[in-house]
C-alpha cells in the first residue's frame, strides 16, 4: 500500500472549503451556477473553484497521482477511465450536495478517495459547516476528526427487523418500472430519506444512526469515500447483484447495511425488480 499523508489530504480538503466553498455560500450570483444535465444536475463556481485549488496542491499530498474529480470529467469524459488502471488516484467531490449548496441548504460536504491499483485505501469526507471529517484508511477502522485531533471510532448501527429500519434510497436513477417497485416496497420500512447529499447519507450510517443506504448511479467521487468508511466501520456494501464495488463501477446499484444478513433481507424484500 502506498505511504500517505492522510491528515495532509485531510486539511487539503479543509483549506479548499474554507478558501473557496464557504466564502460563497448563500452569495452565488445568477452567473455562478449552471445546470449541467438536469435542474437538479448543477455546478457552481465553488466547485469548479475548488477543484482548481485541490488540483493545484496535489503534488504536496500525492505526487504523482492521477487526478479525478468530478468537474474534470465533467470536461474531459476520457479521464474516468484511466481509473481502473492507475497506480495511484485521487478522487475528488469538490462539492457532494451542489443541489443544497446552490439553494443556500447547509447539508454539502467534500470529499476524497485514494485509489491504488484498482482498491480503494483511503477515504475522506469534510463537512464544511461542522468542521470535521469521517475518514478511514483500508484496514485502519472509520473515525470522525476534529481540527484539534479529538478521534471518535464509528461503528454501524446493530441490525433491526425490516419493520424497524430507517435509512436513505436514492431511486430518481432507477428506471420507471424499477423506481415504482422500490418505492411500493418501501412502504414495508419504518423511515425513508433522502439528503440529496450522499456524503452526509454516508456520515449518518457510518455513524450508526440508519440501517441502510440505497444508490443505483455509482460516479466514484459519490461513492468510493464512503463506501470505505462504511466498511471500515464494519457496514456489509455489494452491488444489486451481489458483486463487490469496485472504483471502477459506474452501475450496477449499490446497498449497503450493518451485516450481511440484513443485506439479503432488503435485496429480498425491498430492492426487487
Amino acid at each position: 500500500m502506498p505511504k500517505l499523508d492522510i491528515e495532509a489530504l485531510a486539511n487539503l480538503l479543509r483549506d479548499a472549503a474554507k478558501a473557496e466553498i464557504l466564502p460563497r455560500f448563500r452569495r452565488l450570483g445568477d452567473g455562478d451556477i449552471r445546470i449541467k444535465t438536469e435542474a437538479s444536475d448543477l455546478v457552481t463556481e465553488g466547485d469548479e473553484a475548488a477543484e482548481r485549488f485541490i488540483k493545484a496542491r496535489l503534488d504536496t499530498v500525492l505526487p504523482g497521482a492521477l487526478f479525478v474529480g468530478e468537474e474534470s470529467v465533467a470536461h474531459d469524459p476520457a479521464l474516468l477511465p484511466k481509473l481502473a488502471g492507475a497506480d495511484l488516484a485521487l478522487v475528488i467531490d469538490p462539492i457532494d450536495g451542489t443541489f443544497n449548496f446552490a439553494s443556500g441548504i447547509p447539508l454539502f460536504a467534500v470529499m476524497a478517495a485514494v485509489v491504488s491499483k484498482g482498491e480503494t485505501i483511503a477515504g475522506l469526507i469534510y463537512d464544511p459547516m461542522g468542521d470535521d471529517w469521517v475518514m478511514a484508511e483500508k484496514g485502519g477502522g472509520a473515525w470522525q476528526v476534529r481540527p484539534d485531533g479529538h478521534r471518535t471510532k464509528l461503528s454501524v448501527i446493530a441490525p433491526a427487523p425490516l419493520a424497524e429500519m430507517y435509512g436513505m434510497a436514492s431511486t430518481g436513477y432507477l428506471p420507471g418500472g424499477k423506481r415504482a417497485t422500490v418505492l411500493g416496497n418501501m412502504a414495508k420500512l419504518r423511515f425513508l430519506m433522502n439528503y440529496r447529499c450522499a456524503g452526509h447519507e454516508y456520515r449518518t450510517f457510518a455513524s450508526g444512526h440508519v440501517h441502510y443506504l440505497m444508490y443505483n448511479k455509482l460516479m466514484p467521487w459519490d461513492h468510493l469515500p464512503g463506501t470505505l468508511i462504511s466498511q471500515e466501520a464494519g457496514a456489509y456494501a455489494a452491488r444489486f447483484d451481489g458483486s463487490a464495488y469496485q472504483p471502477h463501477h459506474v452501475d450496477g446499484g449499490l446497498v449497503l447495511t450493518p451485516d450481511k444478513e440484513t443485506w439479503e433481507l432488503l435485496r429480498r424484500e425491498v430492492f426487487t425488480f
